[in-house]
């Protein structure tokens, strides 16, 4: 059984930072990448960033590269969201998921997540 326990969110005010760690376990030799998701209050769900299993590529939504860095540590089976120079509007649940589709020319699209963990509350203060 694959589960998936993010850590790490909370309140920050806004220029702080904060990791977030997503805990992976069960069946990961299946994963082909990991990725992070987020929704705001009253939107959709966002992509935020993926990494292949390998953590040999990343890619970024729109506007995060250089304020978020995705990770692996492969060892301890885990994933982490390091995020800069916070602002207001990142304030969202965040969500870790695992991709078994295999394609990363998709890896933005959440619909290729097969795992998802329960989320993390991010808030940040103006």
């Amino acid at each position: 059984q694959v589960q998936l326990v993010e850590s790490g969110g909370g309140l920050v005010q806004a220029g702080g930072s904060l990791r977030l760690s997503c805990a992976t376990s069960g069946r990961t030799a299946s994963f082909f990448a990991m990725g992070w998701f987020r929704r705001a209050p009253g939107k959709e769900r966002e992509f935020v960033a993926a990494i292949v299993w390998s953590g040999a590529l990343t890619i970024y939504g729109d506007s995060l590269k250089g304020r978020f860095t995705i990770s692996r540590e492969n060892a301890k089976n885990m994933v982490y969201l390091q995020m800069n120079s916070l602002k207001p509007e990142d304030t969202a649940v965040y969500y870790c998921a695992a991709n078994e589709a295999g394609s990363w020319s998709r890896a933005r699209n959440e619909y290729d997540y097969n795992y998802w963990g329960q989320g993390t509350q991010v808030t940040v203060s103006s």
